[in-house]
């Protein structure tokens, strides 16, 4: 008996009712005067250089992109105020470059810059509090439909080492990653880190830790 390939699935296909693994790629985006370039996220920078954050997801859902700087205090880079009035509802194959309108330069002091990436179905209630007012959330009027009333960053809004700890213990697990470069077999051309939960349940996250060194 003649044995047959098997039909070959696309990525993005879907059994209808259902939801594919949730999935995040990014990738670091080094940029040369008025050009940028994916650079490998392992790079090591130099004082002047410029970069930024570029995130893509396969499904829509919620990032929250927060940095930890010298004074060792996690802030929001994401949900912004310049990107949809800081909501942080993302859509499905949509590139998003973070920070929004500029860029991350190094500055003379060496040292390392942390990363922590989450990206969820649902919104995260821990985060949503640290980040947004308590304004948030859905009202109802006579005879009309529900609407949602806007939310609102806090200016105040940081994270500590020991939240992004239990966050990264939590929602780290059982994460399928894997790196790829110019290098790799395959038509796509691309220095990028993707990260899959491949439970694809109604409620998956999806988080990415990214250290970026510079001397």
């Amino acid at each position: 008996m003649e044995a047959r390939p098997l039909p070959v699935m696309h990525a993005s296909y879907r059994p209808q009712g259902s939801r594919p693994p949730l999935g995040l790629r990014y990738t670091i985006l080094k940029r040369t005067g008025d050009q940028q370039a994916e650079v490998n996220s392992d790079t090591v920078f130099h004082a002047g250089d410029r970069i930024r954050l570029a995130v893509e997801a396969n499904d829509d859902g919620y990032l929250y992109v927060v940095n930890r700087g010298s004074s060792g205090t996690w802030k929001v880079l994401f949900p912004s105020p310049e990107i949809k009035n800081g909501d942080n509802r993302i859509q499905r194959l949509a590139n998003y470059d973070i920070p929004s309108g500029y860029t991350f330069t190094f500055d003379e002091q060496g040292g390392e810059e942390k990363l922590f990436v989450v990206l969820s179905r649902q919104p995260e209630p821990d985060l949503e509090k640290l980040i947004y007012s308590l304004g948030q959330g859905t009202i109802s009027q006579p005879d009309e439909k529900t609407v949602e009333k806007p939310k609102m960053i806090l200016a105040s809004a940081a994270f500590t080492d020991d939240m992004i700890g239990k966050l990264r213990n939590v929602y780290a697990r059982d994460l399928i990653v894997e790196k790829v470069d110019d290098g790799d077999a395959g038509p796509r051309h691309e220095k990028a880190v993707y990260a899959v939960n491949p439970n694809g349940s109604a409620d998956s996250r999806v988080v990415a830790d990214i250290t970026l060194k510079h001397q």
